[in-house]
């Protein structure tokens, strides 16, 4: 018999304003600094401005160092541009994720083409912490696609799970990580059930988009909240208590100090002080839009 976890937090995703950007933020919170790895989720659902050019809209170009900051994106696109020459859109059901390492600038602005798939940008960021071993690799950037994302689904047809990092059952998502995370997007009709199993050492949370579903037969939870769980079992059952769609992050913590300051993730002060000379000198490349 395979034990659930229980809920060790709910964290509500509180409505804020991110450089004029309306987002909700489950975590870094009071409640919850970070769930290890993961360090800030963002829920963005944007609508974009028929009247503004794409290359004036969406998130300009900024650095990063330390980290990978990863989108998933339910609808429209995100045009990915950075200071290592990636150029490139992925559309919804994919995903644009990319490890920052030693530093790296990038912008994230809607496609040309986002009025012809809905005018609306919705996504998900999620910041994964990079090992101390892997702060400095050379960056990188892993496009992956709707069509290119391998799915599990239920034997009742219930149930579809998009394995984009890691592994469940046998399916292993395509994009390779840095340290040992899962990510998964599943949609789950009105009465399906089913039992994730996680690894006993992952730090794991869900958060649900839309919908309402009941975890491991005793707690119900509502749209626009995260539940983190402890490491007490071999996973959780779910049971949608209506048409639900949500996001699983489970990963391998890295028990390392975390110094954090904007755009950057170290492990201590003097990393980010070097981070930000290393900016300011160039250090991380120059990107020029068009």
């Amino acid at each position: 018999m395979k034990k659930n976890r229980t809920i060790q937090k709910i964290l509500y995703a509180t409505p804020m304003d991110m450089g004029g950007f309306p987002i909700r933020q489950p975590f870094p919170s009071r409640k919850a600094e970070q769930i290890d790895p993961f360090l800030l989720l963002h829920h963005a659902e944007l609508k974009v401005p028929e009247h503004i050019p794409v290359l004036q809209s969406g998130v300009g170009p900024h650095p990063h160092r330390g980290f990978s900051p990863v989108s998933f994106i339910f609808q429209g696109g995100v045009h990915h541009r950075d200071s290592r020459g990636n150029d490139n859109v992925v559309y919804a059901g994919g995903t644009q994720w990319m490890n920052a390492g030693m530093g790296m600038i990038h912008s994230e602005r809607p496609p040309a083409d986002i009025q012809l798939h809905g005018g609306v940008q919705e996504l998900i960021q999620l910041w994964v912490n990079t090992p101390a071993k892997h702060k400095m690799d050379i960056p990188s950037y892993q496009p992956l696609t709707k069509e290119d994302t391998p799915t599990i689904i239920s034997a009742d047809g219930l149930t579809q799970i998009n394995i984009i990092a890691g592994q469940l059952e046998a399916v292993k998502g395509p994009i390779h990580t840095l340290s040992n995370v899962n990510t998964f997007t599943v949609n789950m009709k009105k009465g399906a059930k089913y039992f994730f199993d996680i690894p006993l050492s992952h730090n794991a949370f869900i958060y649900l988009m839309q919908g309402q579903i009941s975890v491991t037969g005793n707690s119900v939870i509502e749209e626009k909240y995260v539940a983190s769980f402890q490491l007490d079992g071999d996973g959780f059952e779910l049971e949608a208590l209506a048409d639900t769609h949500f996001f699983i992050g489970t990963g391998e913590p890295l028990n390392e100090p975390v110094a954090s300051h904007g755009p950057f993730v170290m492990n201590n002060q003097t990393e980010i002080m070097e981070a930000i000379r290393d900016y300011q000198m160039g250090k991380m490349g120059v990107l020029i839009e068009s």
